[in-house]
């Protein structure tokens, strides 16, 4: 027993000292990332790019199920967004209320034929509405086969160039389309994803699909998630940027390439963690390619949404997080030290193995061993103290 809560207790210790010496390493990158984008904000390139016929058409894609509450109001959020060209694809998994009913009625949809291109594999569409008004709207009904299934069904709907993801129970700041664009405008060559910032919406206050007051979670499971999700998105997604080595485009709010999706092969079904799947399969196709291309972070552009705020739902989501991490890490456990995947499979995949996946299992064995080691006497419970 002894030897056992020592080889934890070093475990634990290497542990703390290498998540904080990355810590301590991406904080620089992290730094002169953001104050890069401080500086940027003083420019009016996006009212040039909002005038301009040049800037490239987006197709908005959503995956619906069971959002009849919400869906109605991220619609008109997404419908709101100041960009001169764009197209929102909703498709509808397999819902057992209302969801797709409300959007019709809320935007007079009619019924038309479909006209899938057949480029991704997905559950058969059984249904196909749209109107013109004042986008295009288009709304695909299926049968239930899970959000990536969703996801490459809207994707191969999509007309335009360039595709952003967003979730139905999400709102978008009015400019956040047309800020997540400037890193594809300042380099179209290159950039072939651009990931976007999630703010929480809990205790906020909206108004016809905008955020009109932003305020403290008052649940306190929700305000600790805040400073969590601040830190992932302003220091590790910035510090990863910095490497061209972001291994998560969230599914919250993300832009695409289409043309680089569908080469990579759209969204992978067998997995709960399909966003960061997509994401390391990009490195990995573009790097395979022998091209250079920019996986980038934006950390302006705001998407909002709602997390849980009771121990049992946020269990489940974190378990199916980790799921997923695993499965992906799984699947392309050949990147891994490989010099031709470059920073991501040399730095960026194994810090995912050690700190993200393996970080909750040591710190579940430390918190079994150490009450342990004080109950037999073999923790100095002045150090405690």
């Amino acid at each position: 027993m002894r030897t056992a809560i020592e080889l934890v207790g070093i475990l634990s210790t290497l542990y703390a000292a290498g998540l904080n010496l990355s810590y301590l390493a991406l904080w620089p990158l992290a730094r002169r990332g953001l104050g890069r984008e401080v500086r940027r904000r003083g420019w009016t390139w996006y009212e040039e790019a909002f005038a301009s016929p040049l800037t490239p058409a987006v197709s908005i894609l959503v995956a619906a199920y069971n959002e009849q509450e919400t869906l109605v109001d991220a619609t008109a959020s997404l419908l709101a967004q100041r960009y001169p060209s764009l197209e929102l694809v909703v498709v509808d998994d397999g819902s057992t209320d209302e969801t797709a009913a409300r959007l019709i009625d809320a935007y007079g949809l009619e019924r038309v034929v479909p006209a899938a291109r057949g480029e991704l594999c997905y559950r058969a569409v059984s249904e196909v509405w749209r109107t013109e008004l004042p986008h295009p709207i288009t709304l695909i009904r299926k049968p239930n086969g899970g959000r990536a299934d969703a996801l490459n069904c809207a994707l191969d709907v999509a007309e335009h160039e360039y595709v952003c993801v967003t979730d139905a129970d999400s709102i978008l700041d009015p400019d956040a389309l047309s800020v997540i664009l400037r890193p594809v405008l300042e380099d179209p060559e290159r950039v072939v994803a651009v990931a976007g910032t999630i703010r929480i919406a809990n205790s906020c206050r909206f108004e016809a699909g905008r955020m009109v007051e932003a305020r403290v979670p008052r649940s306190t499971l929700a305000a600790f998630q805040t400073v969590e999700y601040l830190r992932a998105f302003l220091f590790g997604r910035l510090g990863w940027d910095s490497l061209n080595s972001l291994m998560i485009v969230s599914g919250a709010f993300g832009l695409f390439r289409r043309d680089v999706l569908l080469a990579a092969g759209g969204y992978w079904a067998d997995t709960v963690g399909e966003d960061l799947e997509l994401t390391i399969r990009l490195h990995r196709h573009m790097r395979d390619r022998g091209g250079r291309y920019r996986i980038a972070y934006a950390p302006d552009p705001i998407c909002w949404t709602e997390v849980p705020e009771d121990a049992v739902t946020l269990g489940r989501q974190r378990r199916r997080w980790h799921r997923g991490l695993w499965e992906s890490l799984w699947r392309h456990r050949d990147m891994f030290c490989r010099r031709r995947y470059g920073a991501p499979g040399m730095v960026a995949l194994p810090y995912l193995l050690l700190f993200e996946f393996g970080g909750p299992l040591i710190e579940a064995l430390a918190w079994v061993m150490f009450p342990i080691g004080l109950a037999y006497g073999m923790v100095d419970p002045r150090l405690v103290g």
